[in-house]
């Protein structure tokens, strides 16, 4: 490969990943705004069977919800592949070791991104005609386990994805084009995503896990602009 076509690779590597940034981003507003701004019943009910009663009411907002958290995800990888790229010549290491984090704590998340495909089975067995008053109650009890283990896959991803932009920050400190802005920024937000994610894990009640997802959110608004711009001055 000459130095032409390697040039070519590596703006179209930092643009496309830069450009999954800031779509991922996106995708994660729109998600928590279709939780926000959806229909009645989108809120934790009262009891068990508060939630499959629901969900036929609220089926099609959970999986616009599901699917747009789901793609958000899947375009964090192009974004740390891209970081990694950005950054290997510098801190080879960093990099390639936050990147694999960052990407490997991805996977849990996108595998508990779709509950509803397990939920909407258990909701026609619960409305179905003959089902008894303990068939019901046990299919709530499931309901709850099924929750249950996506909150376990989630918490993880909680966990692990912030160190890889823990690790990711502190290369950008040798960078030129990153910096001690960017690396700094990087850092905090890694640092307060972790923060949550162990807050989460010790009281899994409580909602303080949502500071883990809007610091993705502010990290790929950030990261995938950078990226972009870079692209564009390569």
């Amino acid at each position: 490969m000459d130095k032409l076509q390697e040039v070519e690779l590596e703006k179209n590597v930092l643009r496309w990943g830069g450009l999954a940034g800031l779509l991922g981003g996106i995708l994660f507003i729109l998600a928590f705004v279709v939780v926000i701004a959806g229909p009645a019943g989108m809120e934790d009910p009262a009891d068990l069977a508060g939630w499959v009663t629901r969900f036929p009411d609220i089926k099609t907002a959970r999986v616009v919800e599901n699917v747009l958290y789901l793609s958000g995800l899947i375009l964090g990888v192009p974004l740390f592949l891209a970081l990694y790229r950005a950054l290997r010549r510098t801190s080879r290491a960093l990099a390639l070791f936050g990147s694999v984090l960052g990407i490997v704590g991805l996977v849990p998340m996108m595998a508990s991104a779709t509950p509803h495909a397990a939920q909407s089975r258990l909701s026609d067995l619960y409305n179905a005609t003959g089902a008894t008053a303990v068939d019901q109650a046990t299919i709530a009890l499931m309901w709850q386990a099924i929750l249950g283990m996506v909150d376990m896959m989630t918490y993880v991803g909680f966990f692990i994805v912030p160190i890889g932009l823990i690790l990711l920050g502190v290369g950008m400190f040798r960078s030129p084009a990153f910096g001690k802005g960017f690396g700094g920024v990087s850092v905090v937000l890694g640092v307060v995503g972790l923060a949550a994610a162990v807050l989460q894990m010790v009281d899994p009640a409580s909602m303080i896990g949502a500071g883990s997802y809007f610091a993705y959110i502010i990290f790929f608004f950030i990261l995938g602009w950078k990226l972009f711009n870079l692209s564009r001055a390569s």
